[in-house]
């Protein structure tokens, strides 16, 4: 803790301790970035010439089943903050408590948008009761680390873009008490795209509004302007990169366009924060998706284009921005170290025989959601017995990616990108479907949608009765390939085991380019998914997961086809550019 300060909105600045100040700010989710290497990131922001560091709270990283609320590890928010305290910065919380950020869910909880009735982001009493409690726990981390208790925090953002999904001005509010009831005293702000009908509908009179945007910097600040006649402007998210779904080319900007959009900016006198300062990474299952339409689900890397990169690397865009910021403020005259290439090796894996550790089945007449399942992880194996006759077989929806089988034998597979819900089978007695939950949709109404088979089976127009569902643990089957035999294991999987040894804990980055689609770990921690179609070809293995000495690889393959041998390559490849 540093000594207090009072930090307030003027007439047109932020004022620090009563001096006019200018927020140059960078967004790190600190869920997306292992803990051991936030006071890295960090630093590297402050050497960029920044003075703050912006971060959301993601509530299903913190809640992820009603009442087991965790602030340790990977989600203590406090030890973040502090970090950001130590090396002198500020800090702004957006607690949502939905945060979109191409994060599961929007950052809202299963249990909380799958709740029978509840109204979401809107003054719906089921809903507000959970939000009450939520931002109450977020609220005890962040009001003894205020600036004016000697903390970093200096802004509070008030929901997130809430223009672009609704107008409930009650809803606004209650938030707005429960913030001020934990004790919130620093300014609280919104954000929303610079529309007249966005920040019309998504903010209240008492709150300053800021705006999201990444091009057309003194057009957008001019309607901002009329919608916050008085006080700092602010482009709160500053959209120096683009995030990456399945099937699609890795988004880029050119950073000597992007620099001169932030010198129009800080030359109109306004704020700033970077999104994204540093993207990090997906892990485990935490990748959203977008469906305007069409289903897209976020690949593993949230390397965004950002001026530090997806390892914590500096790019060609933090010097462009550090070299504008130095028009406007100082700048340390420090600078990062250059990447370094990684370790590049291969090592030979073996596919091994696992019991596919799940939870106990469940049998009912319709095949139930994962949601109805209580399953949080991305597999649910469903089947069925079938009438002895070839027909097709057509699904409600899937939800996400199906692969079919009938008495063992691959029939085919169904995928929701592509709108696919029926296909010709043959003759047999048992089907089967592996469904893959591919990430849930991050943004607009279809949060909290079910996954899983939704609607009726049917083949040939009759209904398929009498289901079993068995939800599969990933990491428990990664644990068990441990110490598995070499063999087949079935239900549509195959699971592959390899060991490598390193001289010191380094980063790694997994080539996955070779292989169908599926997940991988690395000494049990799971790097997230890989998936053929790209763009994304490497998965990053962050060095504090990496040993000295052996470590063990388990990669769990959904499809047939891939190659035994794990590659490792000294650079990132995350597909081809967008032209």
């Amino acid at each position: 803790m540093t000594s207090p300060s009072r930090f307030q909105i003027g007439d047109r600045d932020f004022l620090l301790d009563g001096q006019p100040h200018r927020i140059l700010s960078g967004a790190i989710h600190y869920f997306r970035v292992h803990p051991e290497q936030w006071r890295d990131r960090i630093r590297k922001a402050r050497l960029m010439g920044l003075n703050t560091i912006e971060t959301y709270v993601a509530w299903n990283a913190h809640e992820p089943r009603r009442g087991e609320w965790d602030a340790t590890g990977w989600n203590d928010l406090g030890a973040f903050l502090d970090l950001i305290d130590a090396e002198g910065m500020h800090a702004i919380v957006r607690p949502g408590p939905y945060i979109c950020a191409e994060w599961h869910n929007g950052g809202l909880p299963v249990w909380l948008t799958g709740a029978e009735g509840i109204g979401l982001r809107r003054a719906e009493p089921q809903y507000l009761d959970a939000v009450t409690g939520y931002l109450q726990r977020v609220y005890e981390i962040v009001a003894p680390r205020q600036i004016d208790r000697g903390g970093p925090v200096v802004l509070v953002q008030i929901e997130n873009e809430y223009g672009a999904y609704g107008d409930d001005k009650d809803y606004l509010a209650h938030l707005v008490q429960v913030t001020r009831q934990a004790g919130i005293e620093v300014p609280l702000t919104t954000i929303d795209q610079p529309t007249d009908r966005m920040l019309a509908a998504g903010s209240l009179p008492e709150l300053h509004k800021t705006g999201s945007f990444g091009s057309r910097a003194l057009e957008r600040l001019a309607v901002l302007r009329r919608h916050q006649p008085s006080g700092p402007l602010m482009c709160a998210e500053f959209w120096d990169g683009w995030f990456d779904w399945w099937g699609a080319a890795h988004h880029t900007t050119a950073p000597a366009d992007s620099a001169a959009e932030l010198d129009a900016l800080l030359e109109a006198g306004a704020s700033v924060n970077f999104y994204m300062f540093h993207g990090g990474t997906n892990y485990g299952l935490t990748n959203g998706a977008n469906d305007k339409g069409r289903y897209l689900p976020i690949v593993t890397s949230y390397d965004y284009d950002a001026p530090l990169d997806e390892a914590g690397n500096p790019t060609e865009k933090f010097f462009a921005f550090r070299d504008v910021i130095a028009k406007y403020a100082p700048v340390p005259e420090e600078i990062p170290d250059a990447a370094r290439e990684a370790p590049s090796f291969e090592i030979d894996l073996a596919a091994v025989e696992v019991g596919l550790p799940a939870a106990p089945a469940v049998r009912d007449v319709e095949a139930p959601s994962f949601d109805a399942l209580g399953h949080l992880g991305a597999l649910v194996l469903y089947e069925t017995a079938l009438p002895g006759r070839s027909g097709t077989l057509r699904f409600g929806e899937v939800r996400d990616q199906a692969w079919i089988s009938v008495d063992g034998i691959p029939a085919g597979s169904l995928s929701r990108t592509r709108h696919e819900s029926a296909l010709r089978i043959p003759e047999g007695a048992r089907l089967r479907v592996l469904v893959e939950e591919q990430g849930r949709v991050n943004y607009d109404h279809r949060l909290g949608e079910a996954k899983g088979l939704i609607g009726p089976v049917t083949l040939d127009g009759d209904v398929l009765e009498g289901w079993t569902a068995t939800p599969i643990d990933l990491d428990a089957l990664a644990a068990a390939a441990s110490d598995a035999p070499l063999g087949d294991t079935g239900g549509g999987l195959t699971v592959l085991r390899g060991t490598f040894r390193a001289e010191a804990p380094a980063d790694l980055f997994l080539d996955t380019a070779s292989w169908g689609r599926g997940f991988a770990f690395v000494n049990g921690f799971l790097l997230g998914r890989y998936w053929r179609s790209g763009p994304q070809r490497t998965l990053y293995v962050p060095a504090p997961v990496v040993r000295g000495g052996a470590n063990e690889l388990v990669v769990v393959e959904l499809e047939a086809g891939t190659d035994a041998v794990a590659r490792f390559l000294p650079h990132p490849h995350l597909g081809p550019r967008e032209e």
